[in-house]
């Protein structure tokens, strides 16, 4: 009867919430709550899911110039990001970051430097013992940034 009591108490497991947001670096940030996971767990892996990430990369001149229309870049990627957290008095309370999508192979000409210009962040889900949640909102994306890539 106790491993009966403990399987409903582990069965409740819910996300209360899963909150989307942009960080000034582009990153994406989401802070979650999943409760109703028993008191015989110790961890629970939650997985942040993003069917699209998308980074827009331009190249300035040290004039602080564009001068190339083709000098840009978009990259697209998805996201499956598993984290594993400690589980304290049933619950999960914490935030996943990820990305932005990096610049994969562009690279800017001699005497230009690289930028992130903005990110784009949609289908943003969390799942753990809890099922599944689809953030809110959905999409995010980072106001007009201007970021320098290093090593670029």
């Amino acid at each position: 009867m106790l491993l009966a009591a403990s399987a409903a108490v582990a069965d409740s497991a819910r996300f209360h919430y899963a909150n989307a947001s942009t960080t000034s670096s582009g990153a994406l940030k989401v802070n979650f709550k999943e409760t109703g996971l028993g008191t015989t767990v110790s961890t629970e892996t939650v997985t942040l899911t993003v069917t699209n990430a998308s980074a827009d990369y331009q190249c300035w001149n040290h004039g602080g110039k564009h001068p190339q229309a083709g000098n840009k870049e978009t990259v697209s990627t998805q996201i499956v990001d598993p984290n594993t957290f400690p589980v304290r008095n049933g619950q999960v309370t914490a935030a996943i970051t990820v990305g932005p999508a990096g610049p994969g192979d562009f690279t800017c000409p001699g005497g230009q430097t690289l930028y992130l210009m903005s990110a784009t962040y949609s289908g943003i889900s969390l799942s753990g013992q809890a099922g599944t949640i689809a953030a809110t909102p959905d999409p995010v994306s980072t106001g007009p940034i201007m970021i320098k890539v290093s090593g670029r």
